[in-house]
């Protein structure tokens, strides 16, 4: 990344302003060429060659890039690109050989905010993308130390939080859950991806250790399994007492699935079919014995 300068306090912009469309920006748009523009660092958004980039790329054809990405200069040559990495995709499929950008003088912090904000209202983000999205944002005002609002209040935990809901659809208690989920393992995230791991349960299992999540994901290939949001704040509390081990994972799994296969017959309702001095075992007998002549009469009637 590009040196770091002394930080100032992060603005929160427009979209205009980011993407420099007002007409003091359209003086410095320049046209550079594609093999000097990188990509962010951990860029945490995927730049995907689907039927969304197809038409992206045949408007490029068509019409040239609308808006332009927005870079910065890289000390080891070329541009960072802050925004517009899909439109630099487009570009190459379009055959362009240059794409508009605007240089910017910016810190890695100003950069972070720009960078996810400017990708953070795109339909169908993954759960991962969001997730180490909001943690850069979330980190670089941290960082920064002051409310983006140029106040001098200091950010705490929740307060930076809130900075990153802004303009998002999503609380602030909701943006701590997603950055949380950045302590999966990432086949554990895969599977969040997926859906085949609920979000709320996802949340619970990232706060295991990251040999405990190694050792779940071996027990739940191994029994084609994914544990209920019941197991995973079991596991969670388990965790947080002691190391969890893979016997113990095994017996809060399947102590759930037995506990579904319980039948339950109110005593009151056994007793009117036995004499007063039965015990229960005695009652468990008879309805076993009976049960095992039932089976057999079933069999031999099939």
């Amino acid at each position: 990344m590009a040196g770091k300068k002394k930080p100032t306090p992060i603005p929160l912009q427009s979209l205009d302003a980011l993407f420099g469309t007002t007409s003091e920006e359209q003086a410095g748009i320049q046209q550079i060429a594609l093999d000097n523009l990188h990509p962010f660092s951990n860029h945490p958004f995927k730049v995907l060659d689907d039927d969304k980039m197809a038409e992206l790329s045949e408007s490029v054809r068509t019409h040239g890039v609308l808006v332009p990405g927005i870079v910065r200069v890289k000390d080891t040559g070329g541009y960072e690109i802050i925004a517009g990495h899909r439109r630099k995709r487009a570009c190459e499929i379009a055959g362009l050989k240059t794409m508009p950008v605007i240089i910017k003088d910016l810190t890695d912090d100003e950069s972070t905010v720009i960078m996810v904000d400017s990708n953070i209202q795109r339909e169908e983000l993954l759960i991962s993308e969001k997730a180490f999205a909001y943690k850069m944002k979330y980190d670089a005002l941290k960082r920064q130390g002051k409310r983006s609002d140029l106040t001098s209040c200091q950010v705490g935990k929740k307060l930076a939080a809130e900075e990153v809901s802004q303009n998002t659809g999503d609380s602030t208690r909701q943006i701590l859950r997603y950055i949380h989920l950045t302590e999966l393992i990432p086949e554990m995230l895969c599977l969040a991806d997926n859906k085949k791991i609920p979000f709320n349960t996802a949340v619970e299992l990232s706060y295991l250790k990251l040999e405990e999540q190694k050792l779940l994901l071996q027990y739940m290939n191994n029994h084609a399994m994914v544990p209920s949001m019941k197991q995973a704040q079991e596991l969670k509390q388990m965790s947080k007492e002691q190391t969890l081990t893979y016997l113990e994972i095994d017996q809060i799994c399947m102590k759930e699935k037995t506990e579904k296969f319980q039948v339950k017959i109110p005593a009151k309702k056994l007793k009117q079919y036995f004499p007063e001095t039965y015990t229960k075992n005695q009652m468990e007998e008879i309805i076993f014995m009976l049960l095992e002549s039932w089976v057999e009469r079933e069999g031999k009637n099939e």
